[in-house]
């Protein structure tokens, strides 16, 4: 029977940055995935031959000297990344009705364009930016103050956080802002952790808009780079990375926990567990209630999970570019009552209806311009839906039916007609568009009710009400979205604080200083920042496409 120092449950984010920093520490270290693939969330595919990134759209903060780029060259990965910097001008464009709004690159850049597009609201912009700004920094010391002095002057040091924490994105935007488009511009970004604003907690919204105040960025190769990068790194100090091991049971005897049992049947024993599942699975499902007190079972009970999605992935033949189509992200919304279109989108029919009212659209091919091959376009077309959208298919294992692949057609026809506003006759370039489902999710990335972003970020399942790393069972740890945050650099910092607490030791020790270690960004929109390798890749790439298809 194999034994291990430690076993990680899944490979998302933030199991690949335990895994990473325990075997670096000299821990034999096995990570268990039950997909094909690893990655989780940051996994990608391809369909026909075409790459797409369903949960990678962009990642902030990665300029030099920026928490993301420290992050990367802490774990020891950044030499392995190459970024393409999304259109300073738009990283995030948001249509609302017939308007068009840009964020650019920069917070004095997306305050003066503010400014510029409502006037009568500059001094309202500017204390509502500047609060943003804030309470993330707040929100961003609390875990770093030590110490009793430290400890006794929070209320001062945290003022902001402390008198808006408890409302929510509505209630303080709408002290602050009055004009309806533009509160509607700055609630956009809603879709990065899946809240209407009468719902989101707003330190968690704060959050998202700084982690993109100075623009967005794409990894070349998409999601599955980051994982690349990471499983290397974890070979490389001797961990395995095993996939299609489909965990069914953590092995807990006298509140401690032992090892896993494989659906195969086999045994793996380990001084430490981690699991980057879901909490409601790595509890219920793999520990049995049995195992655990009656405080957590009734914690578990409680909890809900974020909302999930259905995504289009879609392949044109067309110079989209003509149609302005960049780099840039585009939240579309039909008018600017946002917390209504959540509503529709999670609690109604969602074939009713021509379009969809709210969704979220990235060509990657201009994000990652090496992926073009010169004649194709890949988007990935998101919105959010309830669970029971799909509850006709969730009561077999095999839901691949004739009625649940016709209801798939439907809805694509439905992401067709909000295409046609961006595109005219967009039907008529259509090379492929498939669909992927929250049942997709599910069966996947092993979600609960294929949620996207781990448990709501309501206030009440936020911060100190969060799942935490150490569990009350002993050697058995947590990490994910559920935990510390959610998102590409929300779970790699929640498995840092997984892999912190495992060692005895702080997030900030396991971020190795290493000069040598420096992530290459290009911007996407500009060749001539390019360097020879990118040209290069991209020839190859366009090339090769061309040889196979006249071949």
């Amino acid at each position: 029977m194999e034994k291990f120092d430690a076993i990680v449950i899944g490979s998302g984010a933030g199991g690949l940055s335990t895994a990473l920093c325990l075997a670096r520490s000299g821990q034999k270290v096995l990570v268990l995935e039950q997909h094909y693939v690893p990655g989780g969330w940051c996994h990608t595919f391809t369909l026909n031959g075409q790459r797409f990134s369903p949960g990678v759209h962009y990642i902030g903060l990665l300029d030099e000297g920026q928490s993301t780029n420290e992050l990367y060259k802490g774990l020891g990965i950044a030499n392995d990344l190459t970024f393409f910097r999304m259109n300073k001008n738009g990283y995030d464009h948001c249509i609302i009705g017939n308007q068009k709004f840009d964020l650019p690159a920069g917070i004095d850049n997306l305050q003066n364009k503010l400014i510029d597009a409502f006037p009568k609201e500059e001094k309202n912009i500017k204390e509502y930016l500047s609060l943003i700004q804030k309470v993330n920094y707040e929100l961003q010391l609390m875990p770093k103050l030590k110490g009793l002095w430290q400890k006794i002057t929070v209320p001062f040091r945290t003022k902001h956080f402390g008198k808006f924490a408890l409302f929510s994105l509505k209630r303080v935007i709408g002290w602050h802002i009055k004009d309806p488009m533009l509160k509607a511009i700055l609630n956009a970004q809603c879709g990065d952790h899946g809240l209407p604003p009468s719902q989101a907690c707003f330190p968690v919204h704060c959050s998202v808009m700084n982690h993109y105040f100075d623009g967005g960025f794409y990894p070349m190769g998409g999601g599955s780079s980051i994982v690349k990068a990471m499983t290397s790194k974890i070979k490389s100090y001797g961990g395995e990375i095993r996939v299609s091991q489909k965990v069914v049971k953590i092995i807990v005897e006298n509140n401690q926990a032992k090892g896993v049992v494989l659906a195969t049947g086999e045994t793996i024993l380990a001084n430490t567990i981690v699991s980057n599942a879901d909490p409601s699975i790595t509890y219920l499902k793999l520990i049995g209630k049995e195992n655990i007190s009656k405080k957590l079972e009734k914690k578990l009970s409680k909890t809900k999970y974020s909302v999930t999605s259905i995504i289009m992935f879609l392949t044109l033949e067309v110079d989209v570019t003509k149609y302005g189509i960049d780099s840039g992200n585009i939240w579309k919304f039909k008018d600017e009552n946002v917390d209504d279109h959540f509503e529709t989108l999670t609690k109604g029919n969602i074939i009713e209806g021509d379009k969809f009212p709210a969704l979220f659209i990235s060509c990657t091919t201009l994000k990652d311009p090496v992926s073009f091959n010169g004649k194709y376009h890949n988007f990935e077309v998101v919105t959010y839906v309830d669970y029971d959208s799909f509850k006709d298919f969730n009561s077999s294992e095999d839901y691949h039916s004739e009625a649940y692949e016709l209801f798939k057609k439907k809805i694509i026809e439905k992401f067709l007609n909000n295409m046609e506003d961006l595109i005219p006759n967009v039907r008529n370039y259509v090379v492929q568009a498939e669909l992927g489902t929250p049942k997709t999710n599910q069966f996947y990335i092993n979600s609960t009710n294929g949620n996207v972003y781990g448990t709501n970020k309501t206030l009440n399942q936020v911060g100190p009400f969060s799942y935490k790393n150490k569990t009350e069972i002993e050697n058995l740890y947590l990490c994910g979205a559920s935990t510390l945050s959610h998102g590409v650099t929300g779970a790699t910092y929640s498995g840092l604080a997984a892999a912190a607490q495992i060692l005895n030791c702080t997030s900030d020790d396991l971020l190795i200083k290493d000069d040598s270690q420096k992530i290459k960004i290009y911007d996407a929109e500009d060749s001539a920042t390019w360097s020879e390798f990118v040209h290069k890749k991209r020839e190859d790439k366009i090339r090769n496409f061309k040889e196979i298809n006249l071949g």
